[in-house]
Protein backbone atom coordinates (compact mmCIF):
# COMPACT_ATOMS: atom_id res chain seq x y z
CA UNK A 1 0.00 0.00 0.00
CA UNK A 2 3.23 2.22 -0.79
CA UNK A 3 1.20 4.40 -3.57
CA UNK A 4 -2.98 4.64 -4.22
CA UNK A 5 -3.03 2.82 -7.58
CA UNK A 6 -2.29 6.12 -9.16
CA UNK A 7 -5.72 8.04 -9.39
CA UNK A 8 -4.06 11.07 -10.69
CA UNK A 9 -1.47 9.72 -13.24
CA UNK A 10 -0.84 6.79 -15.87
CA UNK A 11 0.12 3.70 -14.42
CA UNK A 12 3.67 2.88 -15.00
CA UNK A 13 4.57 -0.49 -17.02
CA UNK A 14 6.19 -1.74 -13.90
CA UNK A 15 2.75 -1.98 -11.80
CA UNK A 16 0.93 -3.67 -14.88
CA UNK A 17 -0.74 -7.22 -14.60
CA UNK A 18 -1.27 -10.25 -16.35
CA UNK A 19 -4.87 -12.15 -18.37
CA UNK A 20 -5.46 -14.04 -15.00
CA UNK A 21 -5.55 -11.28 -12.51
CA UNK A 22 -7.44 -8.33 -14.96
CA UNK A 23 -9.47 -10.85 -16.04
CA UNK A 24 -10.63 -12.27 -12.46
CA UNK A 25 -11.06 -7.92 -11.32
CA UNK A 26 -13.22 -7.82 -14.24
CA UNK A 27 -15.48 -10.91 -14.12
CA UNK A 28 -16.29 -9.88 -10.26
CA UNK A 29 -17.20 -6.84 -11.36
CA UNK A 30 -20.03 -8.24 -13.35
CA UNK A 31 -21.06 -10.35 -11.25
CA UNK A 32 -24.14 -8.63 -10.50
CA UNK A 33 -27.58 -9.06 -9.10
CA UNK A 34 -29.08 -6.30 -11.07
CA UNK A 35 -28.13 -7.93 -14.42
CA UNK A 36 -29.73 -10.98 -13.64
CA UNK A 37 -32.72 -8.89 -12.87
CA UNK A 38 -32.59 -7.36 -15.88
CA UNK A 39 -32.84 -11.13 -17.65
CA UNK A 40 -35.28 -11.91 -15.64
CA UNK A 41 -37.94 -9.28 -17.71
CA UNK A 42 -36.12 -11.14 -20.81
CA UNK A 43 -37.12 -14.37 -19.88
CA UNK A 44 -40.68 -13.86 -19.61
CA UNK A 45 -40.79 -12.08 -22.55
CA UNK A 46 -38.73 -14.80 -25.07
CA UNK A 47 -38.84 -18.48 -26.01
CA UNK A 48 -35.04 -20.04 -25.48
CA UNK A 49 -34.33 -19.92 -29.09
CA UNK A 50 -35.18 -15.92 -29.51
CA UNK A 51 -33.97 -15.54 -25.53
CA UNK A 52 -30.27 -17.21 -26.74
CA UNK A 53 -29.51 -15.07 -29.65
CA UNK A 54 -30.40 -11.83 -27.99
CA UNK A 55 -28.25 -12.91 -25.18
CA UNK A 56 -25.49 -13.09 -27.81
CA UNK A 57 -26.04 -9.67 -29.66
CA UNK A 58 -26.59 -7.60 -26.84
CA UNK A 59 -23.59 -8.58 -24.74
CA UNK A 60 -21.59 -8.72 -28.06
CA UNK A 61 -22.45 -5.31 -28.55
CA UNK A 62 -21.89 -4.45 -25.08
CA UNK A 63 -18.37 -6.34 -24.66
CA UNK A 64 -17.43 -4.75 -27.72
CA UNK A 65 -17.94 -0.61 -26.19
CA UNK A 66 -16.27 -2.21 -23.37
CA UNK A 67 -13.45 -3.67 -25.02
CA UNK A 68 -12.79 -0.64 -27.01
CA UNK A 69 -12.39 1.62 -23.95
CA UNK A 70 -10.18 -1.18 -22.27
CA UNK A 71 -7.67 -0.63 -25.55
CA UNK A 72 -7.35 2.99 -25.11
CA UNK A 73 -6.86 2.79 -20.96
CA UNK A 74 -4.16 0.43 -21.77
CA UNK A 75 -2.19 2.25 -24.26
CA UNK A 76 -2.62 5.42 -22.08
CA UNK A 77 -2.23 4.28 -18.93
CA UNK A 78 -5.44 6.44 -17.88
CA UNK A 79 -8.90 5.58 -16.81
CA UNK A 80 -11.99 7.31 -18.33
CA UNK A 81 -12.03 10.29 -15.73
CA UNK A 82 -7.89 10.98 -16.40
CA UNK A 83 -9.04 10.75 -20.30
CA UNK A 84 -11.71 13.25 -19.79
CA UNK A 85 -9.34 16.23 -18.98
CA UNK A 86 -8.16 15.60 -22.35
CA UNK A 87 -11.86 15.56 -24.35
CA UNK A 88 -13.78 17.69 -21.73
CA UNK A 89 -10.90 20.28 -20.36
CA UNK A 90 -9.68 20.62 -16.92
CA UNK A 91 -12.71 21.81 -15.18
CA UNK A 92 -14.95 20.46 -18.13
CA UNK A 93 -13.87 16.96 -16.79
CA UNK A 94 -15.70 17.79 -13.65
CA UNK A 95 -18.81 16.98 -15.19
CA UNK A 96 -17.84 13.54 -16.00
CA UNK A 97 -16.24 13.15 -12.67
CA UNK A 98 -19.69 14.12 -10.60
CA UNK A 99 -22.13 11.97 -13.40
CA UNK A 100 -19.56 9.17 -13.19
CA UNK A 101 -19.10 9.25 -9.23
CA UNK A 102 -22.95 10.01 -8.40
CA UNK A 103 -24.17 6.92 -10.39
CA UNK A 104 -21.56 4.40 -8.37
CA UNK A 105 -22.47 5.78 -4.42
CA UNK A 106 -26.35 5.18 -5.81
CA UNK A 107 -25.40 2.11 -6.93
CA UNK A 108 -23.09 1.44 -3.57
CA UNK A 109 -26.46 2.52 -1.43
CA UNK A 110 -28.69 -0.04 -3.03
CA UNK A 111 -26.12 -2.97 -2.83
CA UNK A 112 -25.32 -2.63 0.43
CA UNK A 113 -29.09 -2.22 1.33
CA UNK A 114 -30.27 -5.40 -0.86
CA UNK A 115 -27.32 -7.67 0.68
CA UNK A 116 -29.29 -6.18 4.53
CA UNK A 117 -32.78 -7.19 3.14
CA UNK A 118 -32.27 -10.38 1.77
CA UNK A 119 -30.16 -11.35 4.26
CA UNK A 120 -32.58 -11.15 7.20
CA UNK A 121 -35.25 -12.37 4.86
CA UNK A 122 -33.34 -15.81 3.62
CA UNK A 123 -32.17 -15.91 7.47
CA UNK A 124 -35.26 -15.46 9.26
CA UNK A 125 -33.11 -12.87 11.52
CA UNK A 126 -35.11 -10.08 13.23
CA UNK A 127 -36.08 -7.06 10.98
CA UNK A 128 -34.73 -4.44 13.64
CA UNK A 129 -31.24 -6.07 12.44
CA UNK A 130 -31.47 -4.79 8.82
CA UNK A 131 -29.99 -0.92 9.70
CA UNK A 132 -27.14 -2.38 11.69
CA UNK A 133 -26.14 -5.02 8.75
CA UNK A 134 -26.19 -1.98 6.63
CA UNK A 135 -23.89 -0.21 8.35
CA UNK A 136 -21.96 -2.99 8.68
CA UNK A 137 -21.60 -3.93 5.41
CA UNK A 138 -21.93 -0.36 4.11
CA UNK A 139 -17.87 0.05 5.61
CA UNK A 140 -17.10 -3.51 5.41
CA UNK A 141 -17.15 -4.01 1.50
CA UNK A 142 -15.03 -1.15 1.00
CA UNK A 143 -12.04 -2.89 2.93
CA UNK A 144 -10.93 -4.38 -0.36
CA UNK A 145 -11.22 -1.24 -1.96
CA UNK A 146 -9.30 0.72 0.03
CA UNK A 147 -6.43 -1.90 -0.58
CA UNK A 148 -6.93 -0.87 -4.33
CA UNK A 149 -6.31 -2.92 -7.24
CA UNK A 150 -4.37 -5.65 -4.99
CA UNK A 151 -7.07 -6.27 -2.91
CA UNK A 152 -9.88 -6.33 -5.47
CA UNK A 153 -7.66 -9.40 -7.12
CA UNK A 154 -7.34 -11.31 -4.24
CA UNK A 155 -10.96 -11.04 -3.58
CA UNK A 156 -11.70 -11.84 -7.13
CA UNK A 157 -9.44 -14.91 -7.55
CA UNK A 158 -11.09 -16.60 -5.04
CA UNK A 159 -14.78 -15.12 -5.47
CA UNK A 160 -15.14 -15.79 -9.16
CA UNK A 161 -14.22 -18.82 -9.66
CA UNK A 162 -16.71 -20.45 -6.35
CA UNK A 163 -19.65 -18.02 -8.25
CA UNK A 164 -19.15 -19.81 -11.42
CA UNK A 165 -19.15 -23.40 -9.45
CA UNK A 166 -22.59 -22.23 -7.84
CA UNK A 167 -24.08 -20.65 -10.98
CA UNK A 168 -22.97 -24.14 -12.88
CA UNK A 169 -24.78 -26.02 -10.00
CA UNK A 170 -27.77 -24.31 -10.28
CA UNK A 171 -28.19 -24.12 -14.34
CA UNK A 172 -27.26 -27.84 -14.19
CA UNK A 173 -30.01 -28.16 -11.54
CA UNK A 174 -32.67 -26.18 -13.34
CA UNK A 175 -32.24 -27.39 -16.56
CA UNK A 176 -32.78 -31.32 -15.04
CA UNK A 177 -36.18 -29.91 -13.33
CA UNK A 178 -37.17 -28.20 -16.57
CA UNK A 179 -36.34 -31.45 -18.23
CA UNK A 180 -33.85 -29.84 -20.60
CA UNK A 181 -34.15 -27.90 -23.60
CA UNK A 182 -37.38 -29.63 -24.36
CA UNK A 183 -39.06 -28.46 -22.41
CA UNK A 184 -37.56 -25.03 -22.35
CA UNK A 185 -38.86 -24.95 -25.67
CA UNK A 186 -42.60 -25.55 -24.72
CA UNK A 187 -42.81 -22.71 -22.40
CA UNK A 188 -44.53 -19.56 -24.05
CA UNK A 189 -43.67 -15.84 -22.90
CA UNK A 190 -45.91 -14.04 -20.59
CA UNK A 191 -44.87 -10.47 -21.26
CA UNK A 192 -44.58 -8.86 -23.96
CA UNK A 193 -41.06 -7.39 -25.21
CA UNK A 194 -39.65 -6.62 -28.82
CA UNK A 195 -35.71 -7.61 -29.47
CA UNK A 196 -34.30 -3.72 -29.85
CA UNK A 197 -35.80 -3.18 -26.16
CA UNK A 198 -34.24 -5.95 -24.95
CA UNK A 199 -31.01 -5.43 -26.45
CA UNK A 200 -31.24 -2.36 -25.30
CA UNK A 201 -31.88 -3.60 -21.46
CA UNK A 202 -28.99 -6.16 -21.61
CA UNK A 203 -27.15 -2.77 -22.63
CA UNK A 204 -27.89 -0.41 -20.51
CA UNK A 205 -28.01 -2.38 -17.58
CA UNK A 206 -24.30 -2.06 -17.11
CA UNK A 207 -23.10 0.46 -19.85
CA UNK A 208 -22.02 2.18 -17.00
CA UNK A 209 -19.88 -0.18 -15.87
CA UNK A 210 -18.14 -0.59 -19.15
CA UNK A 211 -17.21 3.15 -19.18
CA UNK A 212 -15.65 2.68 -16.30
CA UNK A 213 -13.74 -0.30 -16.12
CA UNK A 214 -11.10 1.17 -17.61
CA UNK A 215 -10.16 2.13 -13.70
CA UNK A 216 -8.73 -1.88 -13.95
CA UNK A 217 -8.34 -2.68 -17.77
CA UNK A 218 -5.82 0.17 -17.85
CA UNK A 219 -3.66 -2.27 -15.40
CA UNK A 220 -3.61 -4.82 -18.07
CA UNK A 221 0.45 -5.35 -19.72
CA UNK A 222 -0.99 -5.39 -23.11
CA UNK A 223 -3.53 -4.18 -25.16
CA UNK A 224 -4.10 -7.69 -25.95
CA UNK A 225 -4.72 -8.80 -22.86
CA UNK A 226 -7.01 -5.56 -22.01
CA UNK A 227 -9.00 -6.17 -24.78
CA UNK A 228 -9.10 -10.40 -23.81
CA UNK A 229 -10.57 -9.71 -20.31
CA UNK A 230 -13.08 -7.24 -20.97
CA UNK A 231 -14.69 -9.12 -23.64
CA UNK A 232 -14.23 -12.08 -20.94
CA UNK A 233 -16.21 -10.13 -18.60
CA UNK A 234 -18.93 -8.39 -20.34
CA UNK A 235 -19.60 -10.69 -23.39
CA UNK A 236 -19.06 -13.91 -21.35
CA UNK A 237 -19.54 -12.89 -17.67
CA UNK A 238 -22.37 -10.41 -18.17
CA UNK A 239 -23.72 -12.76 -20.45
CA UNK A 240 -24.10 -15.48 -17.99
CA UNK A 241 -25.82 -13.11 -15.76
CA UNK A 242 -28.06 -12.06 -18.22
CA UNK A 243 -28.77 -16.23 -18.63
CA UNK A 244 -29.05 -16.84 -15.57
CA UNK A 245 -31.57 -14.34 -14.75
CA UNK A 246 -33.66 -15.31 -17.48
CA UNK A 247 -33.80 -19.18 -17.00
CA UNK A 248 -34.26 -18.93 -13.62
CA UNK A 249 -37.50 -16.86 -13.97
CA UNK A 250 -38.41 -19.41 -17.15
CA UNK A 251 -38.16 -22.50 -14.40
CA UNK A 252 -38.84 -20.92 -11.11
CA UNK A 253 -40.37 -17.42 -11.23
CA UNK A 254 -36.79 -16.00 -9.54
CA UNK A 255 -34.66 -13.94 -11.50
CA UNK A 256 -32.10 -13.42 -8.51
CA UNK A 257 -29.79 -16.99 -8.55
CA UNK A 258 -29.88 -16.61 -4.68
CA UNK A 259 -33.79 -17.07 -4.94
CA UNK A 260 -33.50 -19.85 -7.29
CA UNK A 261 -30.88 -21.68 -5.20
CA UNK A 262 -33.08 -21.52 -1.89
CA UNK A 263 -35.97 -22.89 -3.95
CA UNK A 264 -33.46 -25.73 -5.02
CA UNK A 265 -32.45 -26.15 -1.59
CA UNK A 266 -29.24 -25.15 -1.98
CA UNK A 267 -29.46 -22.84 1.17
CA UNK A 268 -26.03 -22.30 2.17
CA UNK A 269 -24.29 -21.70 -0.99
CA UNK A 270 -27.64 -19.36 -1.95
CA UNK A 271 -25.92 -17.31 1.22
CA UNK A 272 -22.40 -17.71 0.33
CA UNK A 273 -23.52 -16.68 -3.15
CA UNK A 274 -25.04 -13.29 -1.72
CA UNK A 275 -22.24 -12.44 -0.31
CA UNK A 276 -19.83 -12.77 -2.68
CA UNK A 277 -21.93 -11.36 -5.52
CA UNK A 278 -22.74 -8.33 -3.77
CA UNK A 279 -18.88 -7.89 -2.64
CA UNK A 280 -17.17 -8.14 -5.57
CA UNK A 281 -19.41 -5.64 -6.79
CA UNK A 282 -19.48 -3.21 -4.57
CA UNK A 283 -15.33 -2.96 -3.71
CA UNK A 284 -15.28 -2.20 -7.53
CA UNK A 285 -18.12 0.13 -7.41
CA UNK A 286 -16.96 2.10 -4.39
CA UNK A 287 -13.54 1.92 -6.30
CA UNK A 288 -14.88 3.80 -9.14
CA UNK A 289 -16.17 6.64 -6.70
CA UNK A 290 -13.40 7.38 -5.22
CA UNK A 291 -11.18 7.40 -8.52
CA UNK A 292 -13.55 9.68 -9.63
CA UNK A 293 -13.31 11.89 -6.34
CA UNK A 294 -10.25 11.94 -6.34
CA UNK A 295 -10.36 13.65 -9.76
CA UNK A 296 -12.97 15.70 -9.29
CA UNK A 297 -10.83 17.16 -5.97
CA UNK A 298 -7.66 16.58 -7.29
CA UNK A 299 -6.32 14.67 -4.39
CA UNK A 300 -4.03 11.55 -4.32
CA UNK A 301 -6.40 10.26 -0.90
CA UNK A 302 -7.85 7.80 -2.57
CA UNK A 303 -8.25 5.68 0.47
CA UNK A 304 -10.13 8.86 2.21
CA UNK A 305 -12.43 8.92 -0.44
CA UNK A 306 -13.01 5.87 -0.62
CA UNK A 307 -14.08 5.64 3.32
CA UNK A 308 -15.94 8.89 2.91
CA UNK A 309 -17.61 7.44 -0.12
CA UNK A 310 -18.70 4.53 1.90
CA UNK A 311 -20.10 6.32 4.31
CA UNK A 312 -22.54 8.36 2.05
CA UNK A 313 -23.68 5.24 0.00
CA UNK A 314 -24.60 3.93 3.55
CA UNK A 315 -26.15 6.82 4.68
CA UNK A 316 -28.50 6.75 1.92
CA UNK A 317 -29.06 2.98 2.56
CA UNK A 318 -30.03 3.40 5.59
CA UNK A 319 -32.25 6.41 4.95
CA UNK A 320 -34.42 4.27 2.40
CA UNK A 321 -33.73 6.92 -0.05
CA UNK A 322 -31.70 3.87 -2.25
CA UNK A 323 -35.55 2.75 -3.45
CA UNK A 324 -35.74 6.53 -5.00
CA UNK A 325 -32.51 6.78 -6.69
CA UNK A 326 -32.59 3.48 -9.03
CA UNK A 327 -35.09 5.05 -11.52
CA UNK A 328 -32.54 8.26 -11.62
CA UNK A 329 -29.60 6.32 -11.95
CA UNK A 330 -31.14 3.90 -14.74
CA UNK A 331 -31.93 7.18 -16.44
CA UNK A 332 -28.31 8.29 -16.07
CA UNK A 333 -26.96 5.09 -17.62
CA UNK A 334 -28.05 6.67 -20.67
CA UNK A 335 -26.04 9.98 -20.05
CA UNK A 336 -23.08 7.86 -19.38
CA UNK A 337 -22.42 6.40 -22.74
CA UNK A 338 -21.78 9.08 -24.77
CA UNK A 339 -18.82 10.04 -22.87
CA UNK A 340 -17.14 7.20 -24.10
CA UNK A 341 -17.96 8.29 -27.54
CA UNK A 342 -16.16 11.34 -27.24
CA UNK A 343 -13.17 9.63 -25.71
CA UNK A 344 -12.66 7.24 -28.79
CA UNK A 345 -12.97 10.18 -31.06
CA UNK A 346 -10.54 12.56 -29.22
CA UNK A 347 -8.12 9.33 -28.52
CA UNK A 348 -8.10 8.31 -32.06
CA UNK A 349 -8.99 11.70 -34.22
CA UNK A 350 -7.68 14.55 -32.08
CA UNK A 351 -4.71 12.40 -30.84
CA UNK A 352 -3.74 10.16 -33.18
CA UNK A 353 -3.98 7.26 -31.12
CA UNK A 354 -1.28 8.31 -28.31
CA UNK A 355 -1.98 11.43 -25.50
CA UNK A 356 0.93 12.78 -24.34
CA UNK A 357 1.69 12.75 -20.83
CA UNK A 358 -0.94 14.09 -18.79
CA UNK A 359 1.87 15.89 -16.47
CA UNK A 360 2.96 17.92 -19.17
CA UNK A 361 0.06 18.54 -21.10
CA UNK A 362 -1.09 21.65 -21.51
CA UNK A 363 -4.64 21.59 -21.90
CA UNK A 364 -7.55 23.72 -21.61
CA UNK A 365 -9.80 24.68 -19.02
CA UNK A 366 -13.02 23.34 -21.33
CA UNK A 367 -12.61 21.64 -24.25
CA UNK A 368 -16.03 22.98 -25.86
CA UNK A 369 -16.29 20.56 -29.08
CA UNK A 370 -16.18 18.01 -26.08
CA UNK A 371 -18.49 18.86 -23.98
CA UNK A 372 -20.50 19.86 -27.01
CA UNK A 373 -20.41 16.54 -28.30
CA UNK A 374 -21.13 14.99 -25.44
CA UNK A 375 -24.43 17.18 -25.35
CA UNK A 376 -25.29 16.24 -28.86
CA UNK A 377 -24.85 12.26 -27.86
CA UNK A 378 -26.96 12.39 -24.46
CA UNK A 379 -30.08 14.58 -26.33
CA UNK A 380 -29.84 11.56 -29.12
CA UNK A 381 -30.01 9.11 -26.47
CA UNK A 382 -32.40 10.99 -24.11
CA UNK A 383 -34.73 10.74 -27.33
CA UNK A 384 -34.18 7.52 -29.22
CA UNK A 385 -36.64 5.21 -29.16
CA UNK A 386 -34.05 2.40 -30.46
CA UNK A 387 -30.72 1.59 -28.74
CA UNK A 388 -30.46 4.66 -26.95
CA UNK A 389 -26.70 3.62 -25.25
CA UNK A 390 -25.55 3.05 -28.58
CA UNK A 391 -27.05 5.80 -30.29
CA UNK A 392 -25.66 7.99 -28.07
CA UNK A 393 -22.06 6.80 -28.24
CA UNK A 394 -22.08 6.81 -31.67
CA UNK A 395 -23.57 10.52 -32.28
CA UNK A 396 -21.41 11.88 -29.69
CA UNK A 397 -18.44 10.06 -31.75
CA UNK A 398 -19.40 11.65 -34.82
CA UNK A 399 -20.29 14.53 -33.51
CA UNK A 400 -16.78 15.16 -31.86
CA UNK A 401 -15.37 14.50 -35.82
CA UNK A 402 -17.39 16.91 -37.44
CA UNK A 403 -16.61 19.62 -34.35
CA UNK A 404 -12.72 19.15 -35.04
CA UNK A 405 -13.02 19.95 -38.91
CA UNK A 406 -15.38 23.11 -37.73
CA UNK A 407 -12.70 26.20 -37.67
CA UNK A 408 -15.10 28.49 -35.10
CA UNK A 409 -14.27 30.84 -32.29
CA UNK A 410 -17.04 30.10 -30.06
CA UNK A 411 -16.05 26.28 -30.12
CA UNK A 412 -12.40 26.98 -29.42
CA UNK A 413 -10.94 25.32 -26.38
CA UNK A 414 -11.12 27.44 -23.45
CA UNK A 415 -7.22 27.97 -21.98
CA UNK A 416 -6.83 28.20 -18.39
CA UNK A 417 -6.03 31.77 -17.32
CA UNK A 418 -2.36 31.04 -16.63
CA UNK A 419 -1.96 29.88 -20.55
CA UNK A 420 -3.31 33.94 -21.40
CA UNK A 421 -1.65 35.88 -19.24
Amino acid sequence: MHHSDYPLSEVPLSARKGLLSTSAVLLGFTFFTATMWAGGTLGQAFSIGQLLWIILLGNLLLGAYAATLAYIACKSGLNSVLMGRFCFGEKGSKLSDFILGFTQIGWYAWGTATIAVVLVRTTGMPEWLEIPLMVLFGFGFCITAMIGYKGMDWLSRFAVPAMMMFILISLFTGLVDARGFAGLSQKTPTESMGVAAAITVIIGTFISGGTQATNWSRFAKSPKIAVIATMAAFFVGNGLMVLTGALGTMIYQQADIVDVLIAQGFVTIAVLMLFLNIWTTQDNTIYNFAVAGCNLLRTEKRRLVTVGGAAIGTVLAVGGMYNLLIPFLVLLGTFIPPMGGVIMADFWLKHKGRYPALESAQLPDFNRRGLAAYALGAGAAYVSPLLPPLVGVVVAAGSYAVLLRVNHATLGDSLPSTAKQ
